[in-house]
């Protein structure tokens, strides 16, 4: 594939406000994800063709054992999505098909909520936590360090919350839960969740 590039923010930077602030938002964004794509472009060059998709790269680079380009290639792909998994007025009604997809997974919606947020809260350092579709079309819940993330364990993310410290370190200090409260009440965007939960598992031409 081209050049790893920073993709904009569909929002303002204040438009996540009081859940998450603009300062957290421009540093995150304009410092942090930009440092993963420049760093990303760096650890690519001189190297043979590494895949045609970001997704391919995440994964070649996984497991040829290029710990450099996945870290920077699989926190791209993260946060690409991440951006997109949040609105301004987000969280309120699933859509049906989500909504029955999580009930058959978990019960209920308030059981999946209490999952997500234990699972982010539970992960130990840096990391994200994930809601993903397994081959069989069947949701679970799961956690992963660092840069990783649910395409090397062949599952498909359909939501997924950055726990890393510099996601929410300027609005909730060490309040981790609150942050991820804050953010499956208030910030999720389940129309992307949707979106993705309508394509059914992934399929990736390495």
């Amino acid at each position: 594939m081209s050049a790893f590039e920073l993709p904009e923010l569909p929002y303002a930077y204040d438009a996540l406000d009081p859940y998450m602030s603009a300062e957290t938002l421009e540093y995150h964004h304009d410092k942090h994800h930009k440092a993963y794509v420049d760093n990303g472009n760096k650890a690519l060059e001189g190297l043979v063709h590494m895949g045609d998709t970001l997704e391919a790269v995440v994964l070649n680079a996984h497991k040829s054992g290029n710990q450099g380009l996945f870290n920077n290639a699989g926190q791209h792909w993260n946060h690409t999505h991440f951006w997109n998994w949040m609105k301004p007025n987000g969280g309120g009604a699933l859509p049906g098909n989500l909504e029955k997809a999580i009930q058959d997974s978990f019960e209920s919606y308030d059981s999946f909520r209490v999952d997500f947020i234990q699972g982010g809260a539970s992960q130990f350092g840096s990391g994200w936590v994930w809601l993903v579709m397994n081959s069989d079309g069947k949701l679970e819940i799961l956690k992963t360090a660092n840069a990783d993330n649910p395409l090397t364990h062949g599952k498909t993310a359909l939501l997924g919350c950055d726990v890393w410290e510099h996601s929410y370190y300027i609005d909730y200090r060490n309040a981790r839960p609150k942050y991820l409260e804050a953010f499956i009440d208030h910030m999720v965007n389940w129309d992307y969740v949707a979106e993705l939960f309508e394509k059914g598992p992934l399929k990736i031409a390495a």
